[in-house]
């Protein structure tokens, strides 16, 4: 586990002492992602560098890695599972290897196979080629999006690295806001792939590759969740698809209990990472190690539920419990993230990886399960309002809308009336939104708006949702959430928390393996009529504790409403009514305050909304504003799309 960093471009842009400083400075924004080692290869025009984080062959993996005669060298991030398997083949074919890791086995396999290499591997990874050969770069990014991989195009050439910190390292790339990402974070609490909310910084989507030769850049999706028409392949018998998900769930663990490091578990006492623990305690000889975060607010906590999983599995068992004093991890939190997000539950996950940090480097999650098997309650509120179709379309869009549309603002059922007045994917989209289309249009600027004139920040998810040719509605929904939250949010917050304390975080359940097979199991095996994640239940049932499998589903959720009104209030109010929040133009006057009033007065629970505006507040603070060129100028620069710019406790 690594961050990488690199540079593809003409050979006069820079010296060679000024692009190995500045490659130098790029890898050190992310020391925190490889502690143990630092690596360069700097020739001619590209520059290729990394931070390692030693988990497999600690002593000989030192990278940059090249081939037998260096024409092709390679910087990796992430872990190969099937990585033996390959280097065996390879072997069989007459390459020869100069360490154990799993990195070298990338680049013998691309002298053998090409771009095409990627479509053997197993694992999680975002790793940068260069071939000397053709002068070419080859970037990729695993399936599911586990590691990230920016990059951005600048004047002839191409600069890369795990996190967007780290190319602003370099002279060419600029800190200047993408007003239509922005516009998308306001919908959706993250900024979805391929864009970032830095104009000219994107984000490599998962699954794809990407070649830089001749000053020419091309993108490839090489995979993608497969939901075909139920009728391509006949249904099985529910006990085959129980057998097998056992047998993939179990392999999917065994393999990524490989590491030269301590490893270890995040428990949620959740369905999903009780069955990852159940499965690691099977195939170690000695006890796992877990890690779970609680609250002093009862409604919040799910440490009885970590435990009951803990005793059965006798593993080590660590906790912590989160008090409201998180003023001083807030701001290093929106830090990690680069960019602004609205997930709140990045706070626990930030403390929990820091504390497994104490005594693993690896830590395997229960993440995936729900966009797997159809886990969330918004599947359910999908599938009941999906009845309100039978209402003509006519009388929909023109009075239940309007209607809506007529009631005051925090009206009870507004929302309601809107949602079940639209198309379904719409209103499935219209679900995830955080400041759906028509409310964004009451808090944002006449500025603003102008400034994004004709972006629709729903487009594009409905695109994605009409996408698989599945006629299984909950298909769709997988689908979606597959493509957006899981790499958008839930991935972003893993990676980012973990490594912000050289904590390497593995996903069993996100196999792509696992994903082949279970995209083909019926929809109604997953979400059985108000039973989520049925499939997954009946096959675990007996494997973990019953109490597990038949409790009501808590999110990994934080008592953050309270926390504003309290000991978070200061800050809040500090940042949102600030002057140079007030300054930046994007919100109409009030609009704001009125969000912060109804929640301080206890009229409605805006604490979602409130966390997403205060780090983007924060992130401005720390990404934009200490830049000189960055004030805020008003309405003529925004149109023309420029921003001159206690105590940890264990337990038996």
């Amino acid at each position: 586990m690594c961050g990488i960093a690199g540079m593809f471009e003409p050979e006069t842009r820079m010296s060679a002492t000024e692009r190995r400083e500045t490659l130098k400075r790029m890898c050190d924004r992310i020391e925190h992602r490889g502690p143990d080692d630092e690596g360069f290869y700097v020739e001619g025009g590209v520059a290729l560098g990394m931070r390692r984080l030693s988990i497999i062959d600690l002593f000989t993996g030192h990278q940059p890695i090249s081939n037998e005669d260096g024409s092709v060298w390679i910087v990796f991030n992430g872990e190969i599972y099937n990585y033996r398997e390959i280097r065996d083949l390879l072997i069989s074919r007459g390459h020869t290897f100069q360490t154990e890791s799993d990195t070298e086995v990338i680049v013998h396999l691309y002298e053998d196979e090409g771009e095409a290499c990627v479509e053997r591997l197993r694992g999680m990874f975002a790793f940068a080629i260069y071939d000397k050969r053709e002068r070419k770069l080859f970037i990729a990014r695993d399936r599911v999006g586990v590691k990230p991989l920016h990059y951005a195009v600048v004047a002839g050439g191409i600069v890369f690295g795990s996190e967007i910190k780290s190319l602003l390292q370099h002279k060419a790339v600029n800190r200047e806001v993408n007003f239509e990402a922005i516009s998308d974070f306001f919908s959706y609490g993250y900024v979805p792939d391929p864009h970032s909310a830095f104009r000219g910084i994107e984000k490599l989507p998962p699954g794809h590759t990407l070649t830089f030769k001749d000053s020419r850049l091309t993108t490839r999706c090489y995979w993608d969740f497969d939901y075909p028409e139920r009728n391509r392949e006949p249904v099985r018998e529910e006990s085959y698809y129980i057998e097998r998900l056992r047998e993939l769930l179990a392999e999917s663990v065994r393999l990524r209990l490989v590491s030269d490091v301590p490893l270890g578990a995040f428990l949620s006492g959740g369905i999903d990472s009780s069955t990852v623990v159940a499965m690691m305690a099977r195939e170690m000889g000695r006890p796992v190690k877990t890690f779970s975060i609680g609250f002093t607010e009862a409604s919040f906590d799910e440490l009885e539920y970590a435990r009951i999983t803990a005793r059965r599995f006798n593993t080590e068992h660590h906790e912590f419990v989160v008090t409201p004093d998180v003023c001083n991890i807030v701001e290093e939190i929106v830090w990690h993230h680069d960019e602004p997000f609205a997930d709140v539950s990045s706070i626990p996950t930030y403390i929990v990886s820091k504390m497994a940090r104490e005594h693993v480097t690896v830590a395997l999650s229960g993440d995936g399960g729900d966009e797997l098997f159809a886990g969330y309650e918004r599947y359910l509120v999908d599938s009941e309002r999906a009845k309100f179709e039978r209402v003509p379309r006519f009388i929909r869009r023109g009075v239940m809308l309007p209607l809506s549309r007529a009631l005051p603002r925090g009206a009870y059922g507004k929302n309601f009336l809107r949602n079940i007045a639209l198309d379904s994917d719409e209103r499935y989209v219209d679900s995830l939104s955080h400041f759906h289309e028509e409310k964004k249009r009451g808090l944002l600027s006449t500025e603003f708006l102008n400034a994004i004139k004709g972006h629709d920040s729903s487009q594009e998810f409905r695109r994605i949702y009409n996408s698989p040719a599945s006629r299984e509605r909950v298909d769709h929904l997988l689908y979606l959430d597959s493509k957006t939250y899981l790499p958008g949010d839930i991935m972003t917050k893993v990676d980012r928390m973990s490594m912000a304390h050289s904590l390497e975080a593995r996903e069993p359940l996100l196999d792509h393996k696992l994903i082949e097979f279970v995209a083909q199991i019926p929809a109604s095996l997953k979400l059985r009529g108000a039973e989520t994640k049925s499939i997954l239940k009946r096959a675990i049932r007996g494997l973990i504790p019953d109490e597990i499998i038949d409790r009501k589903k808590q999110g990994f959720d934080v008592p953050i409403q309270h926390w504003f009104k309290k000991d978070l209030r200061a800050m809040l109010l500090d940042t949102l009514t600030g002057s140079r929040a007030r300054q930046r133009g994007y919100f109409k006057p009030g609009a704001v305050e009125a969000i912060l009033d109804e929640h301080m007065r206890g009229r409605r629970d805006n604490s979602r909304h409130l966390w997403g505006l205060l780090t983007l507040e924060l992130w401005h603070h720390q990404f934009i504003d200490r830049q000189p060129e960055a004030a805020f100028a008003g309405a003529k620069q925004i149109e023309l799309g420029r921003v001159a710019s206690r105590d940890m406790a264990q337990v038996g």
